[in-house]
């Protein structure tokens, strides 16, 4: 199996293209045309990983976090991440990183968070924008099944719980072809009409180049007309935090102490209680200060997130409780998800490669420790 095979398993999973601008994901050290020896998940990409991928047989790393954020000018092992992407290089050790494009999906990190506290009715805290797309076309009345049917098995046409939506309007189709043209319908040099269906599709983004495939494949026309649209429409399934419900309400102090033992958080820094139950729980993996707002307009009794500042807490305005459990300890169990997928994945190409091969590194990447 090549390393490009679980890329397109992990782009199942989370596609890329929902990822953040700020971001670097996907392929960071490595080929895709190398055969895959066995992976190693982890949350971060340290030595001590690299040197664990080693011992263990694994060539493939998928990370949670990047290593690589910004560009790197010096190759001479003076930081932790030189050394880091020196030794895989020298030992052929790819590295992978899904980070944010995880975020942004609907059973990815904010989901694993819920998962862990029994959160009922999740959604997306923070939709992403730009993410659906429309598709219209124009096809002759005679080809618009054949036309219809490949894109809906392309994936345009999902919308929430439906699936092969789309709309039609009947009209009429001018072209004339000219001398090198090789027309399906109408003659060289001659203004041809026909009846048509101006056909709209709505799709998520990332499915686009595939529907763009199936729609050239499957029309008839030597030049197919075509129009795609980004719409504003809010998005149920992609962006950051998720909001969800306890299955009983709980009181506060309760409540912050079960999020502690669920994350098995050194310390969780919180603003002031505020003498009520908490049931409507936001959270978002990871550095979360920028979702304060969101989570106080969704009417979260409690927003868990990390990297909290000082004058941040002042954000919480006696409207919901701010609840700090750690950057480490909000994404931990992100590696447990990836690993789960990839070996239900794998055990599907046995004995290419068996989901044993699919490993969870036993190192705790948290730099931060406490007393």
């Amino acid at each position: 199996m090549k390393i490009k095979t679980i890329i397109q398993h992990l782009e199942q999973l989370a596609p890329l293209t929902y990822a953040e601008d700020f971001d670097n994901v996907g392929l960071l050290v490595g080929n895709t045309d190398t055969d895959v020896s066995g992976i190693l998940v982890t949350l971060d990409t340290l030595e001590s990983v690299v040197d664990e991928a080693i011992e263990k047989g694994c060539n493939l790393i998928v990370s949670f976090h990047p290593i690589v954020f910004k560009g790197i000018k010096k190759f001479n092992g003076q930081t932790y991440v030189e050394r880091v992407v020196m030794k895989a290089i020298k030992h052929d050790i790819a590295i992978f990183a899904i980070h944010t494009a995880l975020d942004n999906t609907l059973q990815g990190v904010n989901d694993m968070i819920c998962e862990q506290l029994q959160l009922q009715d999740r959604t997306i805290l923070i939709p992403q924008a730009g993410t659906i797309k429309k598709l219209t076309t124009f096809v002759p009345i005679a080809a618009t099944n054949t036309v219809k049917n490949a894109v809906f098995k392309a994936g345009a046409g999902s919308i929430g719980n439906y699936e092969n939506c789309s709309f039609s309007t009947e009209g009429l189709g001018t072209f004339k072809p000219l001398s090198n043209a090789q027309p399906t319908l109408g003659k060289i040099g001659t203004t041809h009409i026909e009846k048509e269906n101006q056909l709209q599709f709505t799709y998520p983004k990332h499915q686009e180049k595939a529907i763009l495939k199936a729609l050239f494949s499957s029309h008839p026309y030597e030049e197919v007309a075509y129009e795609i649209t980004t719409l504003q429409n809010k998005n149920q399934n992609i962006g950051m935090g998720m909001l969800g419900t306890l299955p009983e309400p709980m009181d506060e102090m309760a409540a912050l102490q079960r999020i502690k033992t669920a994350f098995k958080s050194g310390c969780v820094r919180h603003s002031k209680c505020l003498g009520k139950p908490v049931s409507k729980i936001a959270v978002l993996g990871g550095s979360g200060s920028f979702a304060i707002g969101a989570a106080k307009e969704a009417g979260a009794d409690l927003f868990i997130t990390a990297d909290l500042k000082y004058h941040q807490f002042y954000e919480a305005e006696n409207q919901l409780i701010l609840a700090d459990i750690g950057h480490y300890e909000s994404e931990q169990y992100t590696k447990n998800l990836i690993l789960t997928y990839l070996r239900k994945k794998i055990s599907n190409f046995a004995p290419a490669l068996p989901s044993g091969k699919v490993i969870l590194s036993d190192i705790n990447t948290n730099p931060i420790q406490y007393l």
